[in-house]
């Protein structure tokens, strides 16, 4: 089959291996010595989270940190291993550490360790700093950007920057965004030696489950999960038209679950799928925007979501678990949108898919699907239902009756893998390349699924912490790490004592490697989240969020829709050249509360979480879009084509994922909030799918043959009412009713389990500014109002039939909702007794359908 060539300039060859190196864990490779040291400290630092996040410490009384010690020490690894791992400049040696790198590491490392050496005595002087500790500060400060420069690029150093000359040049600022400015020892005091800057929220965050998760993602992939992933996704659907390009979106969507970085997932598994798109037809540069588009939507994928998930939680003030579902519904249609359109891009160009090596009937294949997934869901029952009687009936000894169970299941899927060809990449530039076999593949290894099983079950069945989730599914990673080599040589008979011994040793290394893995992968969210602390340092320092909420407001002239494109625009921008943790701490700090707040004062009420999700989207995107798009060079040197094209192309890909937000925003059943039942759930999941598939349909110009102009105008118009049918309903039926202000409290206690309530406030803030504006409340758990109001940091007083705000509790839901002592209630807004707006659904579909018929009678006979 031929290839198509680009007629774009190509790159001269690129190392990808090395550019992943560079951009994600550090491209130098120093001697034997210094190269030991390194993985010491790696090492050291991999254990010392695990420590952590274990029951040991509180169990044993030895090595207990509290938040701030561990976020000292977690920041003094992250800077000692950037200084040793990433050269200064490109033309800086890469087999030795210079001497100046080895006094910045240590500096560094002390500075960054400061809070812990010294946590007795700096919380005897609070806001009392002493010179020595302004020079740690300063010392500290700037050592922290110079890292940051290394790992992460000059683009967030420079956001650090202008945030530090913006907290000092107050006074000289033009006067919409002038503030009185703030003292060097002030700055300093509050960005270093408190939690409110660098050590604050975002530090802690990694500190305390993102680096377990990323670790564990490195263990499953050192472990050959990734390999696998890859070659299942492969097994499945590259026999498709246009296959390898269907299998590349899936196996980037299984190793983004693991992975926390956009470049790192390109090069995993671009390096494999991007030539055999172009063997197959694609253009080079439609090969590297494919697995770019779907490499980065990895980023917005439960469980990890390029760790942004974790900080959404401490954030948005809801359980991580909730997190999860919110963001699973867009990331999926994202996914399928993503390969439909590599499908309508293949029948375009009359692409075919790979052969097969099985000789099975199409019928046999769905049977054995079939077959497959039925059992599962069998196996997924027998399992829930069966431990919970286990539970039930075993009590305190439940834990090594599961245990047990566990390691049955293990051994016997490694039964099953050890009958199965051993996993081997094939070469992609090979002359021939026929599909792995589907069973086989398949069967080959799905012990490693009991990991991720592992993870899934203690957070959503025993509802453990993050951090507790990861520790457990991190152990069973680690056992399976040392284990997996000796099983398999005992189940294929080599079970010679020197086969054993060599394959056990294997294990340990690829176990040590694998933490090595982790503890790199981490330099660069580690030092990111701290310098980001120092834009949130700031904001708090300084309030620049208010002005940044009055410019936007300037700028859009009180436009709603306006407002949000400036918003998506503004988060675009600072994402541009962020790695993706740092990328949503800067848009959510400072684009979330322009949204909330402008949209509560124009009626546009939605829960917190769709907000953070809005500004989240926009920012990763700034990982595509040229021309700072780090994804899009590295799929383009793999594809050997231009970088800017492949952005381009790959931004076109990605607008689907662009669209999302501002369907969630007005349609918040898209994240599953105000599902009524299952039939809804269904109901919203199909339409949703359908509008995806339709507005990629829409931008690619081609539905069932190329459309015509008219046909995608009324294919965007069927994609808008799936996915808002509210539009249109709300100009024949009013969405809401007004109940009076002292209706409230009763409202309240009578409110479904998780319902949320919309009410309208208006009085005078704390700085003075007379609002009104509509809040969201959410209720919780049912219970007496007052206590319903408590839980979410809230006290309201009825006073001569007036109801107004008593008491805001400090980092409460309430809070961050912008709710404050002294604000008015003024009244409440129920949904109005209407006809279900899906009604809508069917004029879409009636329109879709014309189109269908339309383009059906275009089809080549």
């Amino acid at each position: 089959m031929a290839t198509a060539e680009s007629a774009a300039p190509s790159p001269p060859d690129v190392d990808v291996k090395q550019l992943a190196a560079d951009t994600d864990t550090g491209g130098r490779s120093p001697g034997p010595l210094v190269a030991k040291l390194i993985l010491g400290v790696c090492l050291a630092w991999s254990l010392f989270q695990l420590w952590i996040a274990s029951p040991l410490p509180f169990t044993l009384g030895i090595g207990v940190f509290n938040d701030t010690q561990s976020r000292a020490l977690h920041l003094a690894f992250a800077v000692f291993l950037a200084y040793m791992a990433y050269p200064a400049m490109k033309r800086s040696p890469r087999a030795y550490v210079p001497v100046q790198d080895w006094v910045f590491a240590l500096v560094g490392a002390f500075c960054a360790a400061y809070l812990f050496l010294f946590y007795r005595e700096l919380a005897t002087r609070p806001g009392q700093p002493t010179d020595f500790d302004l020079v740690v500060a300063v010392t500290g400060l700037v050592l922290l950007l110079e890292a940051t420069r290394r790992a992460l690029g000059l683009p967030m150093v420079i956001v650090a920057v202008a945030f530090l000359v913006y907290t000092f040049g107050g006074p000289y600022m033009p006067e919409l965004i002038a503030h009185k400015g703030a003292s060097l020892s002030r700055a300093m005091s509050h960005q270093w030696l408190t939690t409110e800057g660098v050590f604050g929220v975002a530090l802690g965050v990694s500190s305390g489950f993102i680096f377990l998760f990323v670790l564990f993602g490195s263990l499953l992939d050192r472990a050959g999960a990734g390999n696998y992933f890859i070659k299942s996704a492969f097994a499945l659907l590259g026999h498709m038209r246009g296959g390898p390009a269907k299998a590349a979106v899936v196996s980037s969507a299984a190793t983004g679950i693991i992975s926390g970085s956009s470049i790192a997932n390109v090069v995993t598994t671009g390096t494999f799928t991007i030539p055999l798109m172009k063997r197959v037809g694609y253009r080079p540069d439609q090969a590297g925007a494919v697995e770019v588009s779907s490499s980065v939507n990895g980023q917005i994928m439960p469980p990890v979501m390029g760790a942004a998930a974790f900080l959404m939680v401490e954030y948005v003030g809801i359980p991580y678990v909730q997190v999860m579902k919110h963001a699973f519904l867009p990331a999926i249609i994202s996914y399928i949108a993503l390969v439909y359109i590599v499908h309508l891009e293949a029948v375009k160009a009359g692409l075919e898919g790979l052969p097969r090596r099985g000789s099975a009937t199409p019928l046999q294949r769905l049977l054995n699907f079939a077959t497959t997934v039925a059992g599962l869901l069998v196996l997924a029952g027998i399992v829930y239902y069966g431990i919970g009687w286990i539970k039930d009936v075993l009590g305190g000894a439940a834990f090594v009756a599961i245990m047990l169970l566990l390691l049955a299941a293990y051994v016997g899927l490694m039964w099953v893998g050890s009958h199965q060809p051993p996993l081997t990449m094939d070469d992609p530039n090979a002359p021939v390349f026929e599909l792995p076999e589907t069973g086989p593949t398949l069967k080959s290894g799905l012990h490693y699924l009991l990991s991720v099983v592992v993870l899934i079950w203690c957070l959503m069945v025993e509802q453990m912490s993050p951090a507790l989730s990861a520790f457990w599914a991190t152990l069973f990673m680690i056992f399976v790490m040392l284990t997996q080599r000796p099983i398999t040589v005992l189940l294929r008979g080599e079970g010679r004592s020197d086969g054993i011994g060599a394959a056990a040793l294997a294990g340990f290394k690829d176990l040590v490697a694998g933490l090595e893995a982790g503890a790199r992968n981490m330099i660069g969210i580690g030092v990111a989240t701290a310098a980001a602390g120092i834009i949130v340092g700031t904001v708090s320092l300084t309030g620049i969020g208010l002005v940044m909420t009055e410019v936007v407001e300037l700028l859009s002239g009180g436009n709603l829709m306006l407002m949000l494109v400036l918003v998506a625009v503004i988060s675009l921008i600072l994402g541009m050249g962020l790695p993706t943790t740092a990328n949503y701490i800067v848009v959510s700090t400072l684009m979330a509360p322009v949204v909330v707040e402008l949209g509560a004062q124009s009626g546009l009420l939605v829960p917190l979480i769709a907000v953070h999700l809005f500004v989240f989207y926009f920012g990763l995107m700034a990982d595509v879009t040229p021309p700072v798009g780090l994804a899009s060079f590295a799929a383009a040197a793999i594809a050997r084509t231009d970088p800017i094209k492949t952005g381009i192309t790959a931004f076109a890909y990605s607008m689907r994922t662009a669209i999302l937000p501002f369907l969630f925003i007005f349609n918040t059943q898209l994240l599953m909030i105000g599902l009524t039942g299952p039939l809804h759930l269904l109901l919203t999941i199909a339409s949703a799918v359908v509008a995806m598939l339709v507005f990629a349909a829409a931008t690619q110009g081609y539905f069932l043959v190329r459309s015509r102009w008219f046909e995608t105008v009324a294919l965007l118009l069927v994609t808008f009412t799936l996915f808002r049918p509210g539009f249109w309903w709300d100009m024949v039926y009013p969405p809401y009713e007004e109940a009076p202000a002292s209706e409230l409290m009763k409202l309240v206690e009578a409110a479904k389990p998780g319902e949320r309530k919309r009410i309208w406030v208006e009085g005078q803030t704390l700085d003075g500014k007379d609002i009104k504006k509509g809040v969201l409340l959410p209720l919780g758990e049912p219970g007496p109002a007052r206590e319903r109001l408590r839980r979410i940091g809230l006290t309201v007083v009825t006073l001569a039939g007036e109801v107004q705000v008593a008491q805001v509790q400090f980092g409460s839901q309430a809070q961050k909702l912008g709710l404050e002592q002294g604000l008015k209630v003024t009244s409440i807004e129920l949904p109005a007794e209407r006809p279900a707006k899906e009604w809508m659904f069917v004029p879409a579909l009636l329109l879709l359908a014309v189109v269908w018929v339309l383009q059906r009678r275009r089809l080549p006979r």
